[in-house]
């Protein structure tokens, strides 16, 4: 299917713009070391191939510990805004960013969910489907660090096996510097790679590291979106058989006694 899929509504933001395969935070803990995109994936993209893809939307879920800054790092990456006036989230919220990745429009819908107790049993329904994880945690504070291995689990619980990508994401870094920064992301980067992680330190006060994150998020979905499609389309190719038989890919050929059968049936 030849994509000629155009962007919906304005212009994407030049700061939306993809065109080589974002950087990871730090090698200790990232989910690719690689530097490009997937050879397929680039030729797909130049020849406009990608299918659907540009008209989908990859789910985004954000969790971690009440007033760890869920919310203010999706309303600084989203809205370029910081509010000094917190409210804790109720229940679940969302946005949705485009993208322009390669050349094909792309966007991600990203969950902020609520990080009191109450909220859990409502929050874990919308975790469901989703493509990538983001558990945040407090720089400042390790407890919020050790409660992120629950947030994951509540999170995967929700998800077929090794369907997600998993950030572990450190914020408020503007509050820390030094030796006392550096000690909160070698533990950090260790759990990471117990979780199998990838690792990231931000600011949504100052806004260090959050466009760059979101960018590393939105091209590994993108690159998988395509990857996906592409088997997809691959496995439901028509193949031409034996005689005038023309079956699925990977269907179980009819043998002559299940042709006769069912050809005496009325259905």
């Amino acid at each position: 299917m030849r994509s000629s899929l155009t962007p919906l509504g304005p212009p994407v933001s030049r700061d939306r713009i993809i065109t080589s395969f974002p950087k990871w935070y730090t090698p200790d803990a990232c989910l690719q070391l690689k530097e490009h995109f997937h050879g397929q994936v680039s030729t797909t993209c130049q020849h406009r191939n990608t299918g659907t893809v540009g008209l989908r939307l990859s789910k985004v879920v954000v969790v971690g510990d009440l007033y760890v800054g869920k919310t203010s790092l999706i309303h600084r990456f989203c809205k370029n805004v910081f509010d000094r006036d917190y409210k804790a989230t109720i229940g679940v919220d969302f946005e949705i960013e485009r993208f322009e990745i390669a050349g094909i429009p792309y966007s991600l819908q990203i969950w902020d969910t609520a990080g009191q107790e109450k909220f859990k049993c409502i929050a874990s329904a919308y975790y469901r489907g989703a493509q990538v994880i983001i558990t945040a945690f407090d720089l400042t504070d390790v407890q919020t660090l050790g409660h992120t291995r629950q947030w994951l689990e509540d999170a995967l619980r929700e998800n077929e096996p090794g369907s997600c990508f998993v950030f572990l994401v450190g914020t408020k870094k503007d509050l820390l510097s030094g030796a006392a920064c550096e000690q909160a992301e070698m533990e950090a980067v260790r759990l990471a790679n117990e979780m199998q992680a990838e690792y990231w330190s931000v600011s949504a006060k100052t806004g260090e590291n959050v466009k760059a994150f979101f960018s590393r998020v939105a091209a590994l979905a993108f690159e998988q979106s395509v990857l996906q499609d592409l088997e997809r389309r691959s496995g439901a190719r028509l193949q031409v058989g034996e005689g005038d038989l023309i079956r699925m890919e990977g269907s179980q050929p009819e043998t002559q006694e299940s042709m006769t059968s069912s050809s005496l049936g009325c259905c």
